[in-house]
């Protein structure tokens, strides 16, 4: 599964923006996908995470309610976010990983990765 993360960019605070993911090689539905993001400096850490089969979802406590992730149910996971902080800044990561009914939320529970996108809050 190669995996290809787009739509970051430069917003200010309280703005959004979208994410996709797009998988080829393989139907993205048939996967938990994750959204991960890395600010300078610091850890790899989940954003949200979704599995489409069973149709249930996780968020991290920092995004709850600003957050959406969603998908197709074919080739392509989206992560809408809205009332953007500068706190958000961070190059975002989607992940595929086989996980039967459920989501991983750690990074070791996904086996395919995108490149990463960039996304700047300004304040």
């Amino acid at each position: 599964v190669q995996l290809q993360a787009s739509g970051g960019g430069l917003v200010q605070a309280g703005g959004s923006l979208r994410l996709s993911c797009a998988a080829s090689g393989s139907t993205l539905s048939n996967y938990a996908t994750g959204w991960f993001r890395q600010a300078p400096g610091k850890e790899r850490v989940i954003v949200a995470a979704i599995n489409q089969r069973s149709r249930i979802a996780y968020y991290a406590d920092s995004v709850k309610g600003r957050f959406t992730i969603s998908g197709d149910n074919a080739n392509t996971v989206y992560l809408q976010m809205n009332r953007l902080k500068p706190e958000d800044t961070a190059v975002y990561y989607c992940a595929a990983g086989q996980r039967g009914n459920w989501y991983g939320v750690k990074g070791t529970d996904y086996d395919y990765w995108g490149q990463g996108t960039q996304v700047t809050v300004s304040s």
